[in-house]
């Protein structure tokens, strides 16, 4: 296989957290939230028509049918949103306490706890099968769709043919748009059904089109590999898959948290100041399924949670306004206090935090920065 999910990219892997939480960047379309937004349905655009015209006459080169075509490409068309998404992720960058708050946050932890209750014999006898531990499992199923609350509503066939015209990385979006086409011509899913984040990424665990090819797996045994299916058992055994053939080995931990001055073995400290980890060779191979330290380790400290450990130890310093994380908590909730909407009351400092910000600032008279500060903790209150 030429491309695998870890090229995927971390920006666009992290939206299954941005659907999570308004403090974060648009990413997958919830399921539930009431319908696509308007950038995501097509719109009318020649340059796309004739790179799809063009398109469809190499097509059988791949091997692919003109029924197929005419199935994957009937409804499809132009998303000018998916353009304007993948040029913002590009820039998106956390550091690892924020990333935590959000991927570890108590909500998405007793949801994991739920979740991993209700599928405890699914997960064990994958954990059976395949070696993977089941709370790492059920861990990446929170991190890529809030648990399959939030898969993503937006055609496939549209957001990476979209994607492959545009150009930006045309040839890697090309082949997943005909790793698309082949999962429909072989008959796991029908084109409407087929439907994910803004940059085709399906299913409870977001796969990719091609890393579905090569490692989707048909669990309930029903002759299709559906992991857009209600039921997440297809999609659970397919991660199970995933990481099993990126090297994980049974009964050996992810890491842990290294105490002070830890060394020997590989000790990792990705914010400097911060908690270090010491990490196997299974961190590793949790990398491939995306390739970021912080990816990697909100799976297992997640796994951890979900397996009934408590928060870090650790603490991470002060950000570069020299405010906490408590401190960033405690101007939140001054702000929700006084009427202004935060988004949420995690510490993390995000658009909406930001709005608030300027709010106040401009009602009290203060210069507009939207940037959070001790200062203004203190003209808080």
């Amino acid at each position: 296989m030429g491309i695998s999910r870890r090229q995927f990219g971390f920006g666009i892997a992290i939206a299954g957290l941005a659907a999570c939480t308004s403090n974060t960047p648009a990413g997958i379309v919830s399921r539930n939230g009431g319908g696509l937004a308007d950038d995501l349905r097509p719109v009318p655009n020649a340059g796309y028509d004739a790179w799809v015209a063009a398109f469809r006459t190499r097509a059988a080169g791949y091997g692919l049918s003109d029924a197929t075509l005419r199935a994957g490409f009937r409804g499809a068309g132009y998303l000018p949103g998916v353009i304007e998404r993948d040029r913002n992720q590009t820039e998106f960058k956390r550091s690892l306490e924020d990333y935590l708050s959000i991927a570890v946050s108590d909500e998405r932890v007793a949801k994991g706890r739920a979740a991993f209750a209700r599928h405890r014999g699914t997960l064990a006898a994958l954990e059976a099968s395949y070696g993977v531990d089941a709370e790492i499992i059920t861990a990446i199923w929170g991190l890529e769709s809030f648990f399959g609350e939030r898969r993503g509503d937006v055609s496939v066939i549209s957001a990476t043919s979209t994607l492959a015209y545009d150009g930006r990385r045309g040839s890697f979006f090309e082949q997943q748009l005909v790793a698309a086409l082949k999962i429909l011509q072989n008959g796991d899913v029908s084109a409407d059904r087929m439907t994910g984040s803004w940059a085709g990424a399906m299913g409870h665990t977001q796969f990719i089109p091609t890393s579905y090819l090569s490692y989707a797996v048909d669990y309930t045994g029903d002759g299709r590999r559906d992991i857009w299916s209600e039921d997440p058992s297809d999609s659970l055994a397919s991660t199970a898959s995933y990481l099993q053939r990126s090297g994980w080995t049974r009964g050996v931990r992810w890491g842990a948290e290294a105490g002070p001055g830890a060394s020997g073995g590989r000790v990792i400290q990705p914010q400097p100041g911060g908690p270090s980890f010491a990490v196997t060779g299974n961190f590793a191979a949790i990398k491939r399924y995306n390739n970021s330290d912080a990816y990697a380790i909100g799976v297992g400290h997640l796994a951890d949670r979900i397996a009934g450990a408590g928060p870090l130890r650790g603490s991470f310093p002060p950000d570069a306004s020299g405010m906490t994380k408590q401190d960033r908590i405690a101007l939140q909730r001054r702000l929700t206090a006084r009427g202004f909407d935060t988004g949420g009351t995690d510490g993390v400092i995000g658009p909406k935090t930001r709005a608030a910000i300027s709010a106040f600032e401009a009602q009290s008279g203060r210069a507009v920065t939207g940037e959070p500060s001790l200062d203004l903790l203190r003209a808080l209150g």
